[in-house]
């Protein structure tokens, strides 16, 4: 995939994968910057529901706007080379190209994650308190417009050169419109970090 031009994003560099798809730094080749790419896989979206239900939620995050929030840029669903090594719908959707993928494009943060910090050693007390706060801040923020994250965990708070907490990864949200948490038998999230009520 590095060096792979998908829609107007030219691919860079792997950041990092998990259960819910695989992340790229790229340049956007329109507006000239630096931005990070969300794949997801094809369970994460099997049925025409699935994705309408992605794409309401995803335009809700993508409403959000705070200093503790990524950004998201956009949201689409495109073509890929056969060469990808990302999985896709496959024609899972009835209404779905063979070879196409949801993505995010989302602002690009230069740091590093919460789990990477803890990872070097304890948190002074008043850092502590500063990544706390502003993660408190964004989740509110949120919620002040009915969205909830679903997989708030230390992987996904990014902390900035500057000491700056930016909650990422909005693509499990829940809004007050959605119809149902999760289709029957699926989990969306991270068992580890889940709420009483999640789980």
């Amino acid at each position: 995939m590095i060096g792979t031009t998908i829609s107007h994003y030219r691919i860079t560099d792997e950041i990092g994968r998990g259960g819910m798809g695989v992340v790229y730094k790229a340049e956007d080749t329109k507006l000239d910057r630096t931005v990070a790419l969300k794949f997801f896989p094809p369970h994460a979206l099997v049925t025409d529901d699935d994705r309408a239900r992605f794409y309401r939620e995803a335009r809700a995050a993508a409403a959000l706007h705070h200093p503790n929030i990524a950004t998201v840029f956009e949201i689409d669903e495109v073509p890929l080379p056969e060469s990808s090594g990302i999985p896709t719908s496959g024609g899972i959707s009835s209404g779905s190209s063979p070879r196409t993928t949801p993505l995010i494009a989302m602002e690009y943060i230069e740091g590093e994650t919460l789990t990477d910090r803890i990872a070097q050693g304890p948190l002074a007390l008043r850092d502590i308190i500063s990544i706390s706060t502003q993660a408190a801040e964004a989740l509110k923020a949120a919620h002040a417009k009915d969205i909830v994250h679903r997989d708030i965990k230390s992987g996904n708070i990014m902390l900035t050169n500057d000491g700056v907490a930016k909650v990422l990864d909005f693509g499990l949200a829940k809004t007050a419109a959605s119809t149902k948490l999760t289709q029957m038998g699926s989990t969306l999230g991270t068992a580890a970090y889940m709420s009483p009520e999640q789980a």
